[in-house]
């Protein structure tokens, strides 16, 4: 629900403000121009309806309509009051948005695991706003709420969710580049969420808690392609029927190359303070902990990004060796996403070759050479500088992975400090865990392969090639791997009766390797 509201003013205001009078003849206007993105069926249904109201219009919008229009969705129950949106041209041409977006609603319908339901309650809120049809964005924006519940049931599980005040902001302006730029924020306090399974099936039973005092959502964009995307929702509209739709397949083509590349940049970030979940195997818990994500727009060599941070975990210590306590994270930072990721290239080339009357539209073989164009641009897996700590131990690792062939290529750097406090938490569990007396050896020959770096750090610089070799600090692990042997199963009698006894005299009977290579393996390297 929270989707559908800001989607319908953004449509309803993507045209200029007509009039500074506002009568019944710019409510028709503006009903016709929101018809161009819902059709003209959500206004006869009910779904949609403009009104003036004193000195501005009334948008409302009735989810309950819009459900009972799509009679496939066979709700059980269905109480929701429409959402109203006031809005009011202004001397510049932007629009004043206003609402009061309090709302309680209830419905249900039987699901794959029998009938489910779900109630929600937004308390007191608010939202001002203005809005720029020229951008097709808010230059900024203002809400809050008071609070918030919503609880959800099903046969084997229930959850109740509750918050209490919150607010969001959002700024945009327009891009050097073209599109739009914005910024957004929001912060709730309070955040409350309790799950309980009951599946006697399995043998489930348990109660789960999460709560934060804080959680916050800073997001950015640069170089948003709002008006091209709303043109492509437009045609999608007006072109529902599928013989229309295929007629007109030459306009989508060009409507979706200028909404490339979608955006240049989108980056977000959700946070969470002294965040806890109380388990019935103990707490846990995080001072911070947050997650990142962004992602570049449709371009030659695009970048992908994800971040977890966490500092001050607390892992409850019930179920575990006393010998892992040592061993257990406190502070993690990682990194990694992808690079040099050519979607332009495949975009463009697929937008030209698609034909909607064919099917598919897409042959086999060009999604096979795409895929295969892709991978020639060499895009990589990437590891930035991660951290794992726990004390006087930190485990850090960087590095990146590429696909020349079937198999990857791939460098990856760890450092440890504090190896020999791993060491000891590994011995001490030797004494009473059998998978660690065996693993216990393997640890000092690790520590064996490593180089020593001028701070006691040791480090590990591991190096695997597409030919399969792997080499670690320098020294060969494991060698190329063999090459086919096309000749096998084929003899050759050039030498007499070489092939007749069996015995293979080409090398003089001297095995210089000593018998074994593994397959072309190397030198095996030695702690």
């Amino acid at each position: 629900m929270k989707r559908v509201l800001p989607l319908a003013f953004v449509l309803a205001l993507s045209a200029p403000a007509f009039a500074q009078t506002v009568d019944s003849q710019g409510a028709k206007q503006l009903s016709d121009n929101l018809a161009r993105y819902f059709g003209k069926q959500a206004f006869d249904k009910g779904v949609l309806k403009v009104s003036v109201e004193g000195d501005a219009y009334k948008i409302a919008l009735d989810v309950k309509a819009l459900v009972n229009a799509v009679p496939e969705q066979k709700l059980l129950k269905f109480d929701m009051a429409p959402y109203a949106l006031m809005v009011k041209p202004r001397s510049d041409g932007s629009w004043d948005v206003s609402s009061n977006f309090s709302q309680g609603a209830s419905f249900e319908f039987d699901g794959p695991q029998g009938r489910q339901s779900m109630d929600f309650e937004i308390k007191d809120g608010k939202l001002t706003s203005v809005y720029d049809p020229a951008l097709a964005a808010f230059t900024n924006a203002t809400s809050s709420l008071a609070g918030m519940t919503m609880t959800s049931r099903e046969a084997k599980q229930q959850a109740d969710v509750s918050t209490g005040p919150g607010t969001a902001t959002i700024t945009s302006s327009k891009s050097a580049n073209g599109g739009v730029d914005f910024t957004a924020t929001q912060k709730i306090s309070n955040f409350v969420e309790m799950i309980k399974v009951d599946d006697p099936n399995n043998g489930l039973n348990f109660p789960l808690t999460l709560k934060t005092p804080e959680l916050s959502v800073d997001a950015n964009g640069k170089g948003v392609r709002t008006k091209p995307l709303l043109d492509l929702l437009a045609f999608a509209v007006a072109n529902e029927d599928e013989a229309k739709l295929k007629a007109n397949q030459g306009e989508l083509k060009s409507l979706m190359l200028a909404a490339l590349p979608v955006w240049e940049r989108i980056d977000g970030n959700y946070g969470f303070k002294d965040f806890e979940v109380d388990s019935p195997v103990g707490k846990f818990g995080a001072a911070q902990f947050s997650t990142a994500f962004g992602m570049d727009g449709v371009s030659q060599s695009g970048k992908v990004d994800y971040t977890i941070k966490a500092s001050g975990l607390t892992i409850p210590h019930q179920t575990l060796p006393e010998w892992t306590v040592p061993l257990l994270p406190t502070d993690i930072d990682l990194n990694f996403g992808g690079a040099n990721i050519d979607l332009d290239t495949m975009a463009k080339k697929a937008i030209e070759a698609f034909d909607l009357n064919k099917n598919p539209p897409l042959s086999d073989e060009f999604g096979k050479a795409l895929v295969a164009d892709f991978k020639a641009k060499n895009p990589k897996v990437v590891i930035a500088h991660s951290t794992v700590k726990n004390g006087n131990i930190e485990v850090a690792l960087e590095g990146e992975m590429t696909f020349p062939g079937e198999k990857p290529d791939a460098t990856v750097t760890i450092d440890v400090s504090g190896y020999d406090k791993i060491v000891d938490a590994l011995k001490e569990g030797a004494k009473s865990d059998e998978q660690m007396a065996q693993a216990f050896p393997f640890a000092l020959a690790v520590k064996g392969f490593g180089k020593t770096l001028p701070d006691g750090r040791l480090e590990w610089m591991i190096n695997t090639k597409a030919d399969g070799s792997v080499t670690v600090n320098g020294a060969m692990l494991k060698g190329p791997d063999a090459a086919p042997d096309d000749s096998a199963g084929q003899n050759d009698n050039s030498n007499g009766d070489d092939g007749a006894n069996g015995t293979d005299n080409s090398t003089g009977g001297d095995d210089s390797d000593g018998g074994d290579n593994n397959g072309g393996a190397g030198a095996k390297l030695q702690p």
